[in-house]
Formats: C-alpha cells, structure tokens, sequence
C-alpha cells in the first residue's frame, strides 16, 4: 500500500481516458474540495469512492485503494480476517449438513 496519495499515477490514469478531476469527483459523488483534499493526502476516500474511481479508470478497486493510500479494505476484497471467517462458516455449514444427513439414516 502507498503511504501516500499518488496523484501523480491518478492524473495520468485521467490523462489516458482524457478525464479531468472535476468528472472524477462527479464520478465519485465528491465535491471538487473534497477531491483536493484527498489529492492532498488530507482527506482519505471511502470504499464507495475507490469502487466509483476504479470504475471510472478501468482499474480495480485494490490497485485504486493502494494508490489513495487508503487503510480500509478495497471494496470486493475480504481482509485475512474476513475470509478466515467465511472459510470457517462455509465448513461450519457443510458440518451440519452432514450431521443433518447421519441424523436421517
């Protein structure tokens, strides 16, 4: 993850598509003031906003969090926790199914 918001690597991602930052806060659902600060590194984006900026430059949400420097979970990817637990429900449940199963023969 970046420490840092790359807005170096962002401007050149708009550049390719021919994008300004104004359609990128739009994109977002951000005010142009709230985009300065994030590309300031003041103000860190929410999962909406990497999901709403990876789509709008054809990236996933995880490349767009690592380069915002955003310490939360990218949108779509589980933390090891997360998926640790649905690992752990999803034999929980195939244990029941098979005791249910036992129970009826």
């Amino acid at each position: 993850m970046a420490l840092f918001f790359d807005a170096e690597w962002f401007d050149a991602r708009l550049a390719e598509r021919g994008l300004s930052r104004q359609v990128l806060a739009a994109a977002a659902g951000m005010s142009a003031a709230d985009l300065a600060l994030a590309f300031k590194d003041q103000r860190e984006l929410s999962a909406g906003e990497v999901a709403a900026f990876a789509e709008l430059l054809g990236v996933e949400a995880r490349e767009v969090a690592d380069r915002a420097g955003v310490s939360t979970p990218a949108p779509g990817h589980p933390s090891p926790t997360e998926a640790r637990l649905a690992a752990l429900e999803r034999r929980v449940a195939a244990l029941e199914a098979e005791i249910a199963r036992l129970r009826r023969s």
